[in-house]
């Protein structure tokens, strides 16, 4: 079975309605699976997007614990251990504070689960650089997933929508066949 990169299994495309049913497979089975389908890739749709969105939060932090990491690893080069770096910090989303810090080449970043750490600043901007790497390539491959999975979604809905009108069809058909036979 086809899939895309990440093991995302591809809808087949009903071509011929005959081909997919039959009178071991009624018309409600068919359309049963169809709708199933569509409800698995909807699900997996719904998960993609809570990871897209805890990405979208997730990188402009990264993005800018490195920045700040960057800066005390640039202030730490300059190797002057008496200067004073004078900054605002940020307490909570609206408060702010200031505060007189001393580079001392080290640094404490949360690594989730209510753990710190202390690195070095060269640690620490290669590992959030290398975090923030990860962060854009899931971001990427999610971006690409939500788009492959809309596809999929719309192809089981097309496939749903077909076999249906095609049992409609039939017992038009049908009824007119068996409308002929009564006035005969």
């Amino acid at each position: 079975m086809e899939a895309n990169p990440r093991g995302i299994p591809k809808a087949p495309f009903v071509e011929n309605v005959e081909d997919h049913v039959s009178p071991q497979e009624p018309v409600e089975i068919v359309l049963k699976k169809f709708q199933e389908a569509a409800a698995k890739y909807k699900f997996m749709e719904v998960n993609m997007l809570q990871k897209k969105r805890n990405l979208d939060a997730k990188i402009p932090e990264i993005r800018k614990t490195l920045e700040m990491v960057q800066f005390l690893q640039s202030e730490a080069a300059e190797g002057d251990d008496s200067k004073e770096i004078e900054t605002l910090y940020e307490l909570n989303d609206t408060l702010f504070a200031t505060a007189n810090i001393k580079p001392t080449g080290k640094v404490c970043l949360w690594l989730g689960a209510n753990v710190m750490l202390e690195y070095p600043v060269e640690e620490a901007a290669e590992l959030l650089s290398s975090k923030l790497e990860a962060a854009l390539k899931t971001l990427k491959n999610t971006d690409e997933d939500l788009v492959y999975l809309r596809d999929q979604i719309t192809t089981m809905e097309v496939n749903t929508a077909r076999v249906y009108n095609w049992d409609v069809k039939q017992r038009r058909l049908a009824r007119a066949k068996a409308e002929a036979a009564g006035e005969e």
